[in-house]
C-alpha cells in the first residue's frame, strides 16, 4: 500500500519541498511587482500629462538626438515632437516651445495618443511667457474645458482674467488653484488683488498679508494691502505703510498721494503738504498721479492761506491739462481771494477768524441801530448762524444771520433749514449770506417769508463797506 507519510518524507529528503516553496514565493513577488506597476501607472495617468516615455539608460542629449532622427524620417512623429517641445520648455526657449506645442495641438484631431489638454496648456503657457496674452488666454480656456482641476491652468487663466478686468471670474479660478497649492505665493498675490478690485477688502487684506509674510520685499502687494486697510478704516496702519513706500521710485508718488490725503482728511495740513511735496520730487510720475498731487497740494496750501503757492500748483496743472477737474474756476477764485483779504477770510480762514468777520458784517446791515450778538453756532466748516438782537428808534427784533462758506449754488433745503431755525429761535427775520449764488427754488421759497438772500455780489459790497 502507498504510504503518504513515507512519500512526504522522501520528497523532503530529496529537497523538492524547499524548491516548491521558493517557486511560490517568486511567483507572489512577481504578482506584487505587477500590481505596484499598475498602481503607479494609474496614478501617473491621473496627475500628469502624457509625455514621451524615456527609455532607460538614455540621457537627455541622446533622447533629443533620437527625436531629431525620428522627425527627419517622419515630421509628424508625435513622441519625437513632444520630446523636443518639453526640452524647449524646460530650457525656457519659449518661441521654439510654443511653435512645437502648436504643431502637436494641430495633430490632436487625428492622433488620439496625444494628451490634448497637456499640449494645449503648454502652448498657452509658452505664449504667456512671450507676452502674447490673447493667444495664451484662448489656449488656456480650451485646455480648461478638457481638464478643469489642473493647477497651472487655473492659476494662469485666473491671472489673465484679472488682467482683462474679469475680477469675479479671476477670483474663482485663483481660489480653486490655491486650494490645490496653498503655499503658491503668486496665486495668493493675484487672488488678493482680484478681491480688492471686488471691494472684498477684508479677504483681500488677509491674502495679501500672507503674501508679505512669505516675501517682505513684495512692495506691490504691500501697496495693495495699505489700500485695503484704508478702505477698512484702519487708516493708521495704512498710513504707516504708505509712509514706508514713499521713497520707492515706482510706488512712491502714489503712496505719497495716499498718505497726504489721509492727513488732509485729519486736518493735518502741514504734514499733508510735506507728503504731496515728497511725491512730486520723484523723477518718474504718471501724469494722472502728478496732476492729483498738485491739485491736493493746492487745496492744502489754500487752507493754510498760502495762496501764491496754491496758484503756482494750479497754474502747473492748467499747463498740462486745462480741463482737469475745476482747475480753471479754482485759479479764478484763487486770484480773487489773493486780491480780497475779506473774501479770503470768509472762505478759507480759521473758524475763529471767520466768526470774527461775521460779527463785523452783522453791524453793517442796519443803520443807526444797536446790534447785540446773542449767540454764534458754527456748523463744522460749512456755515455759521449768528443770532442778534437789533434795536432802532422805530423797532426792535431778533434777527438770525446764516453765513455760508462756499462759492457754489445754495439750494432750497438750506433756506428751508434756516426757516426752521427762525422758528426755533423765535427770530422775526433772517438773512442767508453766501459767496456763491441761490437756486431758483431757493429764491421762490423765500418770496413769502421773512428771509433775505445775500449773494456774492452783495457780499462784496459788504466787504467794501467794512474796508
Amino acid at each position: 500500500m502507498f504510504n503518504i507519510v513515507d512519500s512526504g518524507e522522501r520528497l523532503f529528503d530529496n529537497g523538492l519541498v524547499p524548491i516548491l516553496v521558493l517557486i511560490i514565493l517568486l511567483v507572489l513577488i512577481v504578482i506584487a511587482l505587477i500590481l505596484v506597476y499598475w498602481f503607479v501607472a494609474a496614478q501617473s495617468g491621473k496627475t500628469g500629462g502624457k509625455k514621451k516615455k524615456k527609455k532607460p539608460g538614455k540621457d537627455r542629449a541622446t533622447l533629443l538626438k533620437q527625436a531629431n532622427r525620428q522627425l527627419a524620417a517622419n515630421p509628424r512623429d508625435h513622441e519625437a515632437l513632444l520630446t523636443l517641445a518639453d526640452a524647449y520648455y524646460e530650457d525656457q526657449a519659449w518661441d521654439k516651445a510654443m511653435k512645437t506645442y502648436g504643431i502637436l495641438v494641430g495633430l490632436c484631431a487625428t492622433n488620439q495618443a496625444i494628451e490634448e489638454w497637456y499640449v494645449t496648456m503648454r502652448y498657452g503657457l509658452a505664449a504667456l511667457q512671450l507676452k502674447i496674452a490673447e493667444e495664451a488666454y484662448k489656449s488656456l480656456m480650451v485646455a480648461r474645458t478638457l481638464k478643469d482641476d489642473q493647477f497651472d491652468i487655473n492659476t494662469n487663466l485666473g491671472y489673465l482674467e484679472y488682467r482683462r478686468g474679469n475680477h469675479e471670474r479671476a477670483a474663482q479660478l485663483l481660489n480653486q488653484a490655491l486650494q490645490e497649492q496653498p503655499d503658491h505665493a503668486a496665486t495668493r498675490r493675484n487672488l488678493g488683488r482680484a478681491l480688492f478690485k471686488l471691494a472684498r477688502f477684508a479677504d483681500s487684506a488677509r491674502h495679501l498679508k500672507a503674501v508679505i509674510d512669505q516675501d517682505p520685499s513684495d512692495k506691490e502687494s504691500l501697496f495693495f494691502l495699505a489700500q485695503a486697510l484704508q478702505e477698512l478704516g484702519r487708516t493708521d496702519q495704512a498710513l504707516k505703510i504708505f509712509n514706508h513706500l514713499r521713497p520707492d521710485p515706482v510706488l512712491g508718488p502714489h503712496s505719497a498721494l495716499y498718505a497726504g490725503s489721509i492727513r488732509q482728511n485729519k486736518r493735518e495740513m502741514e504734514k499733508a503738504i510735506l507728503d504731496f511735496e515728497l511725491g512730486l520730487r520723484h523723477e518718474e510720475i504718471r501724469d494722472e498721479v502728478e496732476l492729483e498731487l498738485r491739485y491736493r497740494l493746492a487745496d492744502a496750501y489754500s487752507k493754510q492761506q498760502e495762496l501764491s503757492k496754491a496758484l503756482t500748483q494750479l497754474s502747473e496743472i492748467y499747463k498740462k491739462n486745462p480741463a482737469y477737474k475745476d482747475v480753471t474756476a479754482r485759479i479764478s477764485q484763487m486770484r480773487e481771494l489773493h486780491s480780497n483779504r475779506n473774501l479770503q477770510t470768509y472762505l478759507i480762514a480759521s473758524n475763529a477768524e471767520f466768526t470774527a468777520l461775521c460779527r463785523r458784517m452783522v453791524m453793517t446791515f442796519f443803520k443807526n441801530a444797536t446790534i447785540k450778538v446773542v449767540d454764534i453756532v458754527v456748523h463744522k466748516n460749512e456755515y455759521a448762524d449768528v443770532l442778534t438782537e437789533v434795536e432802532t428808534a422805530q423797532w426792535e427784533d431778533v434777527i438770525l444771520f446764516r453765513f455760508i462758506r462756499g462759492t457754489g449754488q445754495v439750494g432750497e433745503l438750506v433756506v428751508r433749514d434756516l426757516n426752521a431755525r427762525l422758528k426755533e429761535t423765535r427770530a422775526g427775520r433772517g438773512f442767508c449770506v453766501t459767496a456763491g449764488s441761490f437756486s431758483e427754488t431757493a429764491i421762490f421759497f423765500v418770496e413769502a417769508r421773512l428771509i433775505d438772500l445775500v449773494d456774492k455780489e452783495k457780499l462784496l459790497d459788504i466787504f467794501n463797506r467794512l474796508d
